[in-house]
């Protein structure tokens, strides 16, 4: 692998986590539990699908094969897709969508904060642009996070139930490879592994602050979607997403 398919891969990882998750918090329009975090659920998936979009069309510039991000977005199986396992769960009850957000958020906003200092200069514009909204998602589904941790008994057992299920998926956040190991030894990516205990030191503040145990470390964790191994939901998630583009392949959108 050289130096271009490591960084083709990466942002690879980087827009699939959020096409995937921008697409799963698009279900929500037009059922959120009130107007106002209707809008501000579709924002947030706007803002990723964004993101996402933006990153794919610099990996389609980096692979050099005429691939744009809607080529790569509506056109590849779900074997080719390299987001987290986590994302592509299904969204589950509101509470279970904001702790997922959550913990998405903490370690996106951590994981931009290193790559505004990019050597890639593209990448770099891409994260200070993207840093501005995860902060904003971040600081949404945080309040949120403490709302229905120190609310009713309600709320705070289904939030803490929703931790609890998630944390199984939070261990693939921070697992390095050859991609990772090259890009970071020429500054393009930081080291995933340094980036770990700085997410753990936050989310432990706001799980203590919102009243919520904090799950067991030693659980089995989650792996292989960075290699394409993924949930069943996943094929059902792009079967939806991708209908239309392949129902009408020639069609410009």
């Amino acid at each position: 692998m050289n130096s271009s398919q490591a960084l083709f891969e990466y942002l690879q990882r980087l827009a699939d986590d959020r096409l995937v998750l921008g697409h799963r918090i698009s279900e929500w329009c037009g059922h959120g539990p009130i107007l106002e975090e209707d809008i501000a659920l579709s924002n947030i998936a706007l803002d990723l699908i964004g993101h996402a979009s933006s990153l794919l069309e610099y990996a389609g510039h980096v692979e050099g094969k005429n691939r744009d991000a809607d080529r790569l977005a509506y056109w590849r199986g779900v074997r080719e897709y390299r987001n987290l396992k986590m994302v592509e769960l299904p969204n589950g009850d509101f509470g279970f969508t904001m702790a997922r957000i959550y913990l998405f958020s903490t370690y996106s906003r951590l994981l931009y904060e290193q790559l505004v200092h990019s050597t890639d200069g593209t990448l770099r514009g891409l994260s200070e642009k993207a840093l501005k909204e995860v902060r904003y998602h971040l600081r949404h589904s945080r309040n949120w996070m403490l709302r229905l941790g120190d609310g009713t008994d309600e709320s705070h057992r289904r939030i803490q139930q929703s931790i609890d299920d998630l944390w199984m998926y939070t261990g693939e956040f921070f697992e390095s490879d050859e991609v990772n190991d090259m890009l970071s030894a020429t500054g393009i990516v930081p080291d995933m592994r340094d980036l770990h205990k700085h997410w753990e030191d936050e989310v432990s503040d706001t799980l203590q602050q919102a009243t919520l145990s904090h799950p067991d470390n030693d659980q089995h964790m989650a792996t292989g979607g960075r290699n394409g191994i993924h949930t069943e939901h996943l094929g059902y998630l792009l079967g939806e997403m991708q209908s239309l583009t392949r129902m009408y392949p020639e069609a410009k959108w």
